[in-house]
């Protein structure tokens, strides 16, 4: 369903309530200017409504939350139900029968699934602490400090996970604060090639890259100090960046030959995002430990860190009543309740072949654009997982010029959202649900918007 083209954001209503929220919120949370936020009342599908009744077309899956739209029949029932029966147990002590089934069905779709025998799950309430539960379990199981990431990746912002991700923007300011436990390695970028060769798909990366990568990789495997390698399979908030294929394959390589604990970090990317369940399906490739968050739940706050069993059991003791990880919300049973509802609709049908299909048909969408003006630079990604940078005059990174982007076509009633290292991508990861038709319509008023910023 298209939104009317009337100019709505932001109304009254949402005017005064940015006015309101910045007296009484940090100002470093929410961004406010005068073409921005609009505050959301409601939303079904594709569609949200805010509170002056205008509706607008959600490219962002809310974060890459709702993979199948707003309010899906079968999930607001089980909300339904669940609030009726139980919304609070005591998860480490007294829980919900919700959190063993759930911890059960995550086992089968990841070890089990990859024929690797199964799985032990680690709950928690957000991405960034599942990223510390494997950040925990690597210690614990190797008594190796060291953990190799990625510049570019984001994992999170409490302070393990912090420390992990490679962006300085978050990094910098609580440097003085963060441990030094991390080392951080180029993603492999092949249109921003780190190695020096730019300008290249991923399919057409050189020999000579990854032979650089794997000699820098193993000086620093082979000091013993490093215990974990963590990495997003495809860089999300990075910018959608797609590695070449020998990425995956080499890592999983120099932690069996180094005996490091390999994690991926498929919070955004899981659940079919990428046109896979997840997306090392792609290169058949398999982590020791894997974090998932985001569409699990289609909307509570509840993540996970899933391992291999054998891996859990040798890291993690026994518990003999308190336990070394636990919080107050772990299994929560709402957010247990919505997981295995979103669990068993994204299991139901083929959505792994409609985000590979939807995804195709949006990225010759961004060709044409990239086409049409000097202003755009290269289109990337997988699935329903796309970006397309944001150039000046000069060919440089603009991310005044997306961050204005994203506020026209919120005035065209279409939700876009910028990231990027470099803050000048244009992301899309709408729900899967969207058609070819209100792709096309967010592209064209897309095209329609850089036009006319570049005639201003």
């Amino acid at each position: 369903m298209l939104p009317e083209l009337v100019t709505p954001a932001p109304g009254p209503r949402s005017r005064a309530l940015a006015t309101e929220l910045r007296a009484h919120e940090s100002r470093n949370v929410t961004y406010v200017s005068p073409g921005f936020p609009v505050f959301w009342e409601s939303a079904h599908g594709v569609n949200v409504w805010d509170v002056d009744s205008n509706r607008f077309l959600d490219l962002t899956s809310g974060f890459g939350v709702a993979s199948l739209g707003y309010a899906p029949r079968s999930l607001v029932e089980g909300v339904r139900e669940q609030v009726g029966l139980l919304y609070h147990a005591m998860g480490d002590v007294h829980p919900s029968a919700g959190k063993a089934a759930l911890c059960r069905r995550l086992s089968q779709i990841t070890f089990e699934s990859w024929k690797l025998g199964p799985g032990k799950a680690i709950l928690t309430n957000s991405g960034s602490e599942a990223v510390e539960a494997a950040l925990k379990t690597a210690w614990l199981a190797t008594r190796r400090r060291g953990v190799l990431a990625f510049t570019g990746g984001y994992h999170g912002l409490g302070y393990g996970a912090l420390t992990v991700t490679g962006r300085t923007l978050f990094r910098d300011p609580f440097a003085a604060q963060l441990a030094d436990f991390a080392t951080f390695l180029p993603f492999p970028h092949c249109q921003h090639c780190p190695f020096g060769a730019s300008g290249r798909e991923p399919s057409a990366c050189l020999p000579d890259c990854m032979n650089t990568f794997m000699r820098q990789a193993e000086i620093l495997l082979g000091d013993g100090e490093i215990g974990a390698i963590l990495v997003e399979p495809v860089q999300g908030r990075g910018g959608e960046i797609v590695p070449p294929d020998w990425f995956l394959p080499l890592l999983r390589s120099l932690a069996n030959q180094f005996n490091a604990v390999l994690i991926f970090d498929e919070i955004y990317t899981g659940f079919h995002r990428t046109g896979r369940r997840f997306a090392c399906d792609r290169w058949n490739v398999q982590p020791d430990l894997i974090c998932l968050g985001k569409a699990l739940t289609g909307g509570f706050p509840l993540a996970a860190c899933v391992g291999r069993a054998g891996l859990m059991d040798d890291a993690w003791p026994e518990s003999t009543g308190e336990a070394l990880y636990t919080s107050t919300f772990l299994g929560n049973p709402l957010g247990c309740r919505m997981a295995l509802e979103s669990l068993a609709l994204l299991e139901a049908e083929p959505w792994s072949q409609r985000a590979e299909a939807l995804g195709d048909h949006l990225h010759q969408g961004l060709l044409k654009l990239q086409g049409a003006s000097k202003r755009w630079g290269w289109t990337r990604g997988l699935g329903l997982m796309r970006g397309i940078e944001v150039l000046d005059a000069n060919g440089a990174p603009d991310a005044a010029r997306a961050g204005r982007l994203v506020e026209a076509m919120l005035a065209r009633g279409i939700i876009l959202l910028s990231g990027g290292v470099e803050q000048n991508v244009l992301s899309f990861t709408p729900p899967f649900v969207v058609t070819e038709a209100e792709i096309d319509f967010a592209l064209e008023q897309l095209g329609q918007a850089e036009a006319y910023a570049s005639s201003q």
